[in-house]
């Protein structure tokens, strides 16, 4: 198991095959190993999302909002109902607004365009998780 440790530098894009490919550079720690990865090769890679601070039931939980006629002024986007009348109390695990973001992901499936020993960056095609200049971990899928 091939596990780096590098920083997000950014997202951009290069050209390959006659095609635009969206890639996102990682500059790798200097104790990683280099030598066993290949272009082309799988991986997966983990990081801490973007936070977003503190949000509503719409753009955290994707709730659909409450109509925009019929006598609403003010309920466009709260969640409704958040319970039943019988246990008179809210129930564990109920979606509601709060922070978002900030919690490790990990996406897999990621290949790798390009490397660049020299300068000890990797091309990896796609978007990886975190903002610029944060912490990713890159596992190789499949050996």
């Amino acid at each position: 198991m091939i596990k780096l440790v590098g920083k997000k530098l950014r997202m951009t894009q290069i050209f390959k095959d006659d095609a635009v490919v969206p890639v996102s550079l990682v500059k790798i720690n200097k104790k990683s190993d280099l030598s066993q990865l290949k272009e082309g090769d799988l991986v997966k890679v983990s990081g801490l999302s973007k936070g977003k601070g503190f949000q509503g039931v719409v753009k955290r939980h994707g709730f659909a909002g409450g109509p925009q006629t019929h006598g609403q002024k003010n309920r466009q986007r709260a969640p409704g109902s958040i319970g039943n009348t019988t246990p008179q109390r809210v129930l564990p695990g109920r979606r509601m607004p709060g922070r978002m973001g900030g919690q490790r992901v990990t996406i897999k499936g990621l290949r790798i365009v390009e490397i660049n020993s020299d300068s000890r960056t990797l091309l990896i095609k796609g978007a990886l998780p975190g903002s610029e200049g944060g912490r990713v971990e890159l596992l190789k899928i499949g050996q």
